[in-house]
């Protein structure tokens, strides 16, 4: 005679799930846990106390929402989500904070391809797919209302006690680990994740309350300024300044820029870790020390300054979008072969931004603002963001999943793709040599951000600025200046100006010094080349 099936309520699928997640889903919590904690026995008991605490926590939550027929489908939803995260928490060492969460929200589908392999779906398999489907074969019984209502009280009752059994006798450890180790608590999986999930939408949805704020009102080009100029901002995607070969780097990863006359800045240093942030944040006068998303929208940009005053702007995209910040002026996508002809296996390449973009300048009447935004180094396929002549660097990670690559294999790949951004920045200084007889030309080049690549177990980036390594916060810059502009410079005291500590902080006051604009909004301080101009110079 066949044994019936078991009959589950929805109080033992709850603690199931709770311990299920606690422990296999928060493994790179616990790793990182007793690394900087130790192993000693002490410690250890400790972290059993974590264990239940976790746990405890998770069937609290799950008590106050799993109810009738939103019991499996919740327990379902709470296993693939801690699949995921637990994925990028172990492999790339990645925390979900808000910032993270835009980020996820922007990333366009080619770029979270990227970021797909099998080892990802082996995670989702087992650690969300398996024990899912084993939820939703169970055979659930539901008491009446009352019933199991007296039953849930019992049950949050007895987590609440197991968790006021675990803190108070570790009540001043707890307090010190949350307070100097909040890197490794943000790792939980997946509480840390939903708290951002619930920031970011409660930023998302508080309605503006303030007017678009216009920011240099008053700009405009002198009339003693005689001379048009033509400027190409290169926004880079994820490079690191110790990776550049300006800066020292072995293999050299800048020969071209090497042979130009180009300034380099060795003390460069981003306004964020992430793409989201970084970019409105460099454009924008706020500075990092106050800069906010939500104040940027609606509140003009250097971009939005320039446009008023009469240069004409184009903003051409290899990477996922402006974020914003070329929402007033021309605007460009190069991510697909609509625009872009050097495309090939899905993958538009930053050299194609520079297609018929002759054609635009020889259109334009008056000074030129032209920023191209780059897919760089955008990781973790560093292997497609150059053309297999670039590959020069060997052997390298020819795959997304970089825990399967050896450190020399991935350093190596990145190092080929800023081969190739060092291409692409030479051919935008050919460009602007072939028309410096009719401007005066110039190119600044400043990454967004950097990126992790294994140190410390992290990888990739966006980590919280305030936790994040150098690696993803020191970025290469450099400035290139054409024939028509270099009479007006200082060589020797810009050299000096330039082994300075600057930050995309600078990136504002120095565009509209290099358009002359006269404006308030411009600060003179802040600008990087302000001091090394000729006393007749017209910047001021």
């Amino acid at each position: 005679m066949k044994k019936p099936a078991r009959t589950w309520t929805s109080n033992e699928l709850i603690v199931l799930v709770a311990i299920f997640v606690a422990v296999f889903c928060n493994v790179g919590f616990f790793t990182s846990a007793v690394n900087a904690l130790g192993a000693s026995t002490d410690k250890l008991i400790f972290m059993g106390a974590l264990l239940l605490q976790i746990a405890s926590i998770f069937v609290l939550v799950l008590s106050a929402v799993c109810h009738r027929a939103l019991v499996k489908p919740l327990l379902i939803a709470f296993l693939l989500m801690s699949a995921v995260l637990t994925y990028f928490t172990i492999k790339y060492g990645t925390i979900f904070d808000h910032q993270m969460i835009a980020n996820v929200l922007e990333t366009d589908t080619a770029e979270a391809g990227d970021l797909f392999n099998a080892q990802l779906l082996i995670y989702v398999l087992l650690l969300g797919i398996l024990p899912s489907a084993a939820i939703w074969r169970a055979k659930l019984a539901h008491a009446p209302w009352r019933t199991e209502t007296l039953s849930r009280l019992k049950l949050v009752t007895a987590a609440a006690c197991v968790l006021l059994a675990t803190i108070v006798p570790f009540s001043a450890r707890n307090a010190s680990f949350l307070r100097e180790h909040r890197d490794v608590v943000q790792k939980v999986v997946p509480t840390y994740a939903l708290y951002s999930v619930g920031k970011f939408a409660s930023r998302s949805l508080k309605p503006a309350g303030h007017a678009p704020v216009v920011v240099g009102a008053d700009a405009k080009i002198p009339p003693t300024d005689v001379h048009r100029e033509l400027v190409v901002m290169v926004v880079g995607e994820t490079a690191r300044a110790d990776h550049w070969g300006l800066n020292g780097h072995t293999p050299d990863t800048t020969p071209l820029l090497r042979r130009e006359n180009v300034v380099n800045f060795p003390d460069f240093w981003s306004c964020d870790t992430s793409t989201a942030k970084s970019v409105p944040c460099m454009f924008s006068n706020l500075g990092r020390a106050h800069f906010d998303r939500d104040k940027a929208i609606g509140r003009d940009n250097v971009l939005d300054v320039l446009a008023r005053s009469g240069v004409s702007v184009l903003w051409r995209d290899n990477n996922s979008s402006s974020k914003g910040v070329a929402d007033h002026v021309t605007y460009e996508d190069f991510k697909t072969s609509k625009l872009n002809p050097v495309c090939d296996d899905g993958e538009c390449r930053d050299i194609g931004m520079l297609h018929n973009l002759q054609d635009y300048i020889d259109a334009q009447k008056g000074d030129i603002l032209i920023v191209l935004h780059q897919m760089g180094n955008h990781g973790p396929a560093y292997y497609k963001r150059y053309p297999k002549e670039f590959e020069r660097f060997t052997p390298v990670c020819r795959t997304n999943d970089l825990g399967s690559c050896t450190a020399e294999e991935i350093h190596n790949t990145y190092d080929n793709a800023i081969l190739y951004t060092d291409y692409f920045l030479s051919e935008v200084i050919g460009l602007l040599k072939r028309n410096d007889s009719r401007f005066e030309t110039a190119m600044f080049y400043v990454s967004d951000h950097g990126e992790s690549l294994g140190e410390y177990g992290m990888y990739l980036h966006a980590a919280p600025y305030a936790l994040a390594p150098e690696a993803q916060k020191h970025v290469p810059a450099v400035m290139w200046f054409g024939e028509g502009i270099k009479h007006e410079l200082k060589l020797d005291t810009i050299d000096e100006r330039s082994r300075r500590r600057w930050s995309h902080d600078n990136v504002f006051a120095t565009l509209l010094g290099l358009f002359e604009i006269s404006s308030e909004a411009y600060l003179p301080q802040l600008d990087i080349l302000e001091h090394v101009e000729e006393q007749t110079s017209a910047l001021h």
